[in-house]
């Protein structure tokens, strides 16, 4: 559906990314277009899965967890699959990227503190079976980008 996409659908990915609890009558205003038509784009971009959830955008260090860190990984190519769902399912893990170049996985992980990210990638992710080695790259402070922009300038 990606390639579908019109300008409108566009403007409510940029609008819902804004603010995605934006009830429908906003939207439609917001947008110039009737709240059917708001209603029933919304529908088709959820049932195309171009939106797949709505989320609530939480502050990591008001949550407890002050620490965050981008881990990588190098991993035994044959056990990509399985290290991959075991990462998955440890807590403070964010984001998962499998990538090319100098390593095989990137993962933006949050923890409590110094102490419990330590333990995270001593402990939980280098023991793993099929992980080779890790880096860790501990983040000093974060940038956030306007949310959804680009899909108002596609």
């Amino acid at each position: 559906m990606a390639g579908g996409l019109d300008d409108i659908d566009r403007r409510i990915l940029a609008e819902l990314g804004r603010d995605g609890r934006m009830p429908i009558r906003q939207l439609a205003e917001t947008l110039h277009i009737s709240r059917a038509n708001a209603y029933a784009r919304v529908q088709r971009l959820r049932d195309t899965n171009v939106i797949k959830g709505f989320r609530a955008e939480v502050d990591h260090v008001a949550a407890g967890m002050g620490t965050s860190a981008y881990v990588t990984v190098n991993l035994r190519q044959a056990e990509w699959r399985a290290v991959g769902e075991r990462l998955r399912a440890l807590p403070g893990v964010v984001h998962i990227a499998l990538v090319g170049g100098d390593f095989d996985v990137i993962m933006l992980v949050r923890a409590r503190d110094n102490t419990d990210l330590r333990r995270l990638v001593l402990d939980e992710i280098q023991g793993m079976p099929g992980v080779v080695n890790t880096r860790t790259l501990l983040v000093f402070e974060e940038f956030e980008p306007p949310p959804a922009a680009s899909w108002a300038e596609s």
